[in-house]
């Protein structure tokens, strides 16, 4: 082809659309991050090697709110605990029993049977030093893996994305939602949020689809066709960029173009997959349900995606704990269990890793309002068919005289299951991403 190629209406369509800020998405960030970065050099085309499709996955779990550890895995057999919590206590009688002194919230049948079977690990008393008992700032600590007194940039994700995934595949992570989480932010953006694969394009700003979003759409797939010297566009207008127009590596409009056409393949791709494949488990009616429900669907479609990320909320449990407490964690357990069953009868299981969290956990004693105010450490759950399985780490003590201000003491810092994770599951070096050397913590 003729070096003097003429780039019919892109001069236009970034005029109109993309620099006059008239484009968002369905589900927001991606593109904008994209913009974030197009003074920079354009990105390797190196391709990452390893992948979803054929590789180990992760899937992040975010109980968000703050999850009562003390009354998901219950120390029953501790006066201690009987004690601090007359009014929301579990008695004994009702806890799934892991041993003689510890055992499982009520609700939590789904992970008791991934307990039994030898795929769930309980990592107890998880934390980090000076904690902060604020939703913002601890779930930032958690999402950037940063020490309480200092304050990252970037996320822990968003630092392995950009050690390990140069110029990798855009769906390399898929957040199930609206708002991409700090964990993914990086120097240069990776990863996708979406809620309905069917819904997952663009759009024109302030519409949800129709007659505006088709054309904007339109719009992106004409950007990504082979230009024709003297052709037409859409609109009947010859286009052209100044005479001959220079395709260098580095220029932002070839980096806007690779990322129009990335999206436009991975929304084609996402839509076909969650199109062609069925789940084949039944899973809670819930949002989390539904959530872990389309991440099976991807998996078992042959995305490349490394990384998964879903939420479940409701976990700031001030009042009337009892109740809301026992619904979510049986949504918990059940729709956990659900993705397990669907991953084995795809077999899928023994490639996926997926591990929860929580900024904080609550107060030792329970408060006059039957609820639980904020606290420090708390359990996590790592769920895979190659998981250590069983109570990793030391219970925290719940004796006054051994209390943080009223909380658990952590005995895990929870960047110790970073390393875990990067190291022994993702296999990259976990300095890089989390600062400094935690010792990994014997999960996998």
């Amino acid at each position: 082809m003729n070096d003097e190629i003429t780039l019919h209406t892109r001069r236009e369509f970034l005029r109109r659309t993309v620099l006059t800020g008239a484009l968002s998405w369905t589900v927001p960030t991606f593109l904008a991050n994209t913009f974030n970065a197009l003074q920079a050099e354009a990105a390797e085309k190196a391709t990452q090697i390893a992948t979803g499709r054929d590789s180990t996955i992760l899937v992040i779990l975010q109980m968000a709110g703050g999850n009562d550890g003390l009354n998901t895995v219950v120390p029953f057999g501790n006066d201690f605990y009987h004690n601090a919590r007359a009014r929301i206590g579990i008695a004994p009688g009702q806890i799934l029993k892991l041993n003689d002194e510890l055992g499982l919230h009520p609700g939590l049948t789904g992970f008791k049977e991934l307990y039994d079977g030898g795929r769930l690990a309980v990592v107890q008393g998880v934390g980090y030093p000076n904690p902060n008992r604020s939703h913002f700032r601890s779930t930032e600590i958690w999402q950037t893996a940063s020490d309480s007194e200092r304050f990252e940039k970037w996320g822990w994700l968003g630092r392995y994305f950009d050690n390990t995934c140069s110029g990798c595949d855009p769906t390399i992570a898929v957040n199930i939602g609206r708002q991409m989480p700090q964990a993914f932010s990086g120097k240069t953006p990776k990863g996708i949020s979406l809620e309905n694969p069917q819904n997952y394009r663009f759009v024109a700003s302030g519409h949800r689809g129709g007659k505006d979003g088709d054309l904007m759409e339109q719009s992106f797939r004409e950007l990504n066709e082979p230009a024709e010297e003297g052709g037409e566009n859409s609109g009947g207008t010859i286009a052209a960029i100044d005479g001959p127009a220079t395709r260098g590596s580095g220029s932002a409009l070839d980096f806007l173009e690779r990322t129009a056409l990335d999206a436009q393949i991975s929304s084609d791709e996402i839509r076909a997959i969650s199109n062609r494949t069925v789940n084949k488990a039944a899973y809670p009616a819930s949002q989390l349900g539904n959530s872990l429900k389309l991440v099976a669907k991807l998996i078992g479609g042959g995305l490349p995606t490394r990384i998964f990320y879903v939420s479940q909320g409701g976990y700031d449990t001030h009042t009337n704990q009892v109740g809301t407490h026992a619904r979510l964690l049986k949504d918990l357990g059940d729709a956990v269990k659900s993705f397990c069953d669907d991953l084995a009868a795809q077999d899928n299981m023994d490639r996926v890793l997926l591990m929860t969290f929580s900024e904080f956990g609550r107060r030792v004693n329970d408060n006059a309002s039957g609820g639980t105010d904020h606290g420090a450490a708390a359990p996590m759950f790592v769920i895979g068919n190659r998981v250590r399985a069983g109570l990793l780490g030391r219970y925290p003590n719940l004796a006054p005289a051994d209390l943080f201000e009223g909380d658990l003491r952590f005995t895990v810092d929870f960047r110790s299951v970073y390393a875990a994770v990067l190291e022994n599951w993702l296999k990259t070096r976990s300095e890089p991403i989390l600062g400094r050397r935690f010792e990994p913590l014997q999960i996998v």
